[in-house]
C-alpha cells in the first residue's frame, strides 16, 4: 500500500496545480514535478516582465515544457474567488482532473502590530488564509476523484511559543491559518485516500523576498536554494497517499528520511553559516 511508483517519471499522467509558481520556490516545485512526469498548472499574477522580479507565468511554463512535461499557464490572484474557480475549471478541462495541489502562493510582512497597517493585514490574510481555504475548496472535488491525491502546503508547524507572535503578529496569524487548514482538513478526510500535509523549510530559502525586502545579499548567503524544498515536495507526493497525512514536516526531515544525506549541496554559499527560518525552534 505504501510503495512509491517506480520509474524515472513516477508522476506520469498526474496533474499538479501549483499556486505561486512563476518564480522561486513555486517554480522549483513545478519543475521538479515536471521532471517526474506530471502535467503542471503554472499560476501567478505576473503576465508581463517585471522590472525587478524574474519570469512570468508564460516563461515558467516554457521551462516546464523544456523539462519534458505539459504546462498550462494561468493568471491567478488567490485573493479572488472567481479567479480561483475559473483556474480550477480550466485545469480540469485541459488535463481532466487535479491530483496534486501545492499551496505555495504567499504574502509576507514581518512588521509588528504597531507598524502593520490594516491594508497589509488584509493582504496577508487574503493570500495566506483565504486563498488557501478557497483554492482547497475549489480543488477538493477533483482530489476526491483522483487515485493519487496529495495536498501539500508551505505552512509552518503549529508551535505556540509567544516569540512567534510577539514580533510579527499579523504574519504569524496568517501563516498559522494556513497550518490550521492542513490540520482540520487532514482530520476531516482521515480514512479517505487523500494525503494532506504541511512542509516548512528548516533554514531560510533564497527567494526574492529575502533578496529585496528582508535581508539583502548578506543574508542571502546564509540561505539554501529553493530546490531543497522542491526535492522534499517530490518525496512527499510520490509516497502513497495512505502513507502519511496530517503531518507538519521540515524539508530536512523529509530528505533525510528519503536517504538524502548530503544537504550541503543546497547551500547558496557553503562557507557561510545557515540561518534558521522563523517558526523553527
Amino acid at each position: 500500500m505504501n510503495e512509491r511508483p517506480s520509474g524515472d517519471r513516477p508522476l506520469a499522467g498526474r496533474t499538479a496545480f501549483v499556486s505561486g509558481s512563476t518564480r522561486g520556490i513555486g517554480k522549483a516545485i513545478a519543475l521538479r514535478l515536471a521532471r517526474a512526469g506530471a502535467n503542471i498548472v503554472i499560476t501567478g499574477k505576473t503576465e508581463h516582465p517585471h522590472a525587478r522580479l524574474d519570469g512570468t507565468i508564460f516563461s515558467a511554463a516554457e521551462e516546464v515544457v523544456a523539462a519534458g512535461a505539459q504546462a498550462l499557464p494561468l493568471r491567478l490572484d488567490v485573493r479572488h474567488e472567481s479567479e480561483i474557480e475559473a483556474s480550477v475549471r480550466e485545469a480540469v478541462r485541459v488535463f481532466g482532473g487535479i491530483d496534486l495541489l501545492i499551496h505555495n502562493a504567499g504574502a509576507i510582512d514581518l512588521r509588528g502590530i504597531d507598524e502593520l497597517p490594516a491594508k497589509k493585514l488584509d493582504l496577508l490574510h487574503g493570500v495566506n488564509v483565504r486563498g488557501t481555504y478557497l483554492l482547497t475548496r475549489a480543488a477538493l472535488p477533483f482530489l476526491r476523484r483522483s487515485a493519487w491525491a496529495h495536498l501539500a502546503a508551505l505552512a509552518p508547524p503549529l508551535h505556540l511559543g509567544p516569540e512567534w507572535f510577539a514580533h510579527h503578529l499579523g504574519y504569524t496569524l496568517s501563516k498559522y491559518g494556513m497550518s490550521l487548514v492542513v490540520y482540520g482538513l487532514a482530520e476531516r478526510l482521515r480514512g479517505h485516500p487523500i494525503a494532506v500535509n504541511a512542509l516548512w523549510p528548516r533554514t531560510l530559502i533564497a527567494t526574492a523576498a529575502i533578496e529585496y525586502e528582508l535581508g539583502g545579499p548578506e543574508q542571502l548567503r546564509r540561505t539554501r536554494h529553493p530546490r531543497i524544498v522542491s526535492d522534499a515536495v517530490y518525496h512527499i507526493v510520490t509516497a502513497h497517499p495512505g502513507a502519511r497525512t496530517g503531518c507538519f514536516l521540515s524539508d530536512e526531515e523529509v530528505l533525510l528520511e528519503a536517504g538524502v544525506t548530503d544537504l550541503d549541496r543546497y547551500a547558496v554559499d557553503p562557507s557561510s553559516p545557515l540561518e534558521k527560518d522563523i517558526f523553527i525552534d
